[in-house]
Order: structure tokens, then sequence, then C-alpha cells
């Protein structure tokens, strides 16, 4: 089954196929809350590049280092939307280009969701125009790392917030979308930081943190959520995952589980630390589930820009939850998703 193509990569059944490529850890030497949609026989990439909006477009995943990046938006000089651009997302919905972008007025504590939208076939092609500030109506919050996915027939939006106006916890918040650029009704938190492992780095007045909200469809159509938990700027950094119960509501608190422990986490000796803010895409074949992902190399790199992206093939467990493994070792050949 596959999901939207608004949305992160859906379940494909097991199997390797073909493939004449191989690639190594990491596939770019930086580039932080990496994100990837495939249209037609084309993946279009994207990270965060702090003061612009770019894209790589490539045949093949397993040759992203071969890609130049197009940039498509530049913010203006100044305003609320026109500095720290973190996090970008590029989505095909209704035959329309969207990204969806974290940006501020300089000041952190201003950080909102921002859309631009682009009607042309190829997204590097045509004009991005500014569609606004996507924001619950009422409780305007602090918000980042927003993504948009599908699922029973409605769209939803998933984002990292604060309850209210200061800065003191990141939370996972949803609503319904009426349309690409709007949400229908109020915002409802899922997610808060509650275990030991999603509350690392809180030194300081330092906040605990559930950021990098990623929608993927299971084996019998069950919808989960990814997401990053701790802070980024410590090597504790990892993905837990919550579960909507089979009908259940994905605005209902009530219908999500989360896991107990994380579900994908650093390994020092393979020189994987805080891997995080992940997306999902599925082979060209057709037979492979891959996570995109970023990390740090060493220990203690933080935040920065040396967070780079990194990818890897993942299966599904018997009870039709996804089975990440470990993150693999940097430098090692690895065959590139089949199908290239």
């Amino acid at each position: 089954m596959m999901a939207a193509a608004c949305c992160g990569a859906g379940v494909v059944p097991g199997g390797s196929g073909a493939a004449d490529t191989t690639f190594m850890n990491p596939i770019l030497r930086g580039g932080p809350d990496p994100w990837v949609v495939q249209k037609g026989d084309t993946y279009y990439y994207t990270h965060t590049l702090g003061n612009r909006l770019g894209i790589w477009a490539t045949p093949a995943m397993s040759r992203l280092g071969s890609a130049s990046p197009v940039v498509v938006w530049t913010p203006p000089a100044s305003g609320p939307y026109s500095k720290e651009i973190w996090a970008p997302e590029i989505h095909n919905i209704q035959g329309k280009w969207y990204m969806y972008f974290a940006a501020d007025d300089g000041s952190n504590d201003n950080h909102r969701i921002y859309v631009v939208e682009n009607d042309s076939a190829d997204p590097l092609s045509g004009k991005w125009n500014f569609r606004g500030k996507v924001a619950d109506s009422v409780e305007d919050r602090w918000a980042i790392d927003a993504s948009v996915f599908g699922y029973g027939g409605k769209l939803y939006m998933v984002w990292s917030g604060w309850k209210g106006a200061t800065n003191g916890e990141q939370d996972i918040f949803i609503a319904e979308m009426s349309d690409p650029v709007t949400l229908n009704g109020r915002r409802v938190l899922i997610s808060a930081p509650t275990y030991t492992w999603e509350r690392m780095g809180m030194q300081g007045g330092l906040p605990a943190v559930n950021e990098g909200p990623e929608a993927l469809i299971g084996p019998k159509g069950q919808l989960f959520l990814t997401f990053s938990a701790s802070g980024c700027w410590t090597d504790n950094y990892c993905l837990g995952l919550l579960t909507l119960r089979r009908g259940g509501d994905p605005l209902r608190p009530e219908d999500w589980t989360k896991s107990a422990q994380p579900v994908f986490s650093g390994v020092a000796e393979n020189g994987v630390y805080a891997p995080g803010h992940n997306g999902f895409f599925v082979s060209k074949d057709g037979k492979e589930n891959w996570v995109l992902y970023h990390a740090n190399a060493v220990a203690g790199a933080g935040c920065g820009n040396a967070r780079s992206p990194r990818m890897q093939r993942f299966g599904w467990k018997g009870d039709g939850t996804p089975d990440f493994g470990t993150p693999v070792k940097v430098g090692v050949e690895m065959r590139g998703p089949g199908g290239e």
C-alpha cells in the first residue's frame, strides 16, 4: 500500500530487487533535517539551508552527491519569515507543489510555519509563490518541523510547538487541514516528552523536546508517526514512535500510543551520534522501504550544519510496527535502492 503523494513513504512488501548502484553514508557532507519525495522517475530532496529554500533533483538517491541544489525561493531581507529558515519539506498535493518551512524575524521565540506554492509540473521551474503562515487561528504559538500527510481521506499537518508563549517544552501537535495552506480547526497535542530518553539535555533552562514528526503507513494501513526526542544539542537525540490504534482518530490523543523506548538511537562505534529528524521513501522498483535521517559523525557536535544525511533500508516486525534496526556504520559500502 502506498501513501498519498503528500505523505511520507507507505509500506511496500519485502524484497531486494536488482540494483547497479552502491553508496556509503553519509550521502552528503552536511545537511540537517533531510527530506525527500518521489514524483515520476525523480527524487526531490531538500534540507535546512538557513536562509533560502533549495531542491536537489536526482533519479537515484544513491547518487544524491552528484546533484546540485537549485535555489527556488529566497525570503525578504526583513520581516516575520526572513530568518532562520528550518526543516523545509516539499510535497505534491492535488497536482501542485508545496514547501513548508519554519522561519522567524531573527528571534527564535517568533518561529512559525510558512508555505510556498508552485503549480508547475516540475518544482525546479515556474514560480514559487508565498502563501503565508499556517497556524491555529486561536493559539498561534511557536511552531517548527511541519509535515503534511493524507490519511482516511483527510489531510493533516503535524509539527513541534509550545503549549504557551514561552520556551519550556516542545510537544507534537496535529490539526486537520481544509486545504494545503489552511488548518481546519484547533491544534491537538498528541505527544509530550515524558520518558527520561525524551528529556535529555534540559540543563540551563533548555527544554525537553519532541520534534520532527513524520507519518508512515504500515503493512495493514496502520498510521505511525516517528518523532525526534531529547535536545539536538545532545548525543542522546533519537527517534521515538507513535502508533495510532486501528480504527482510531488522529485527532484523539487517547488513540495514540508511544513507544516506551527509542526505536532508533546512535551507535558510537558506527560513527553515528544523535540520529534524528527523518523522512521516508520507497525504492524505484517499489520493493524496499528506506529511512532518511541526519546524524553527527563525532560526539558533542550539537545542532549545527555538521549533521549529515544518511539512509538505510528498514523492515517490519511481526506486530506490524517498523523495524529500523541500528544505524549503519559510516563509510561502509551498501547496495543502493532497488531499481537505481
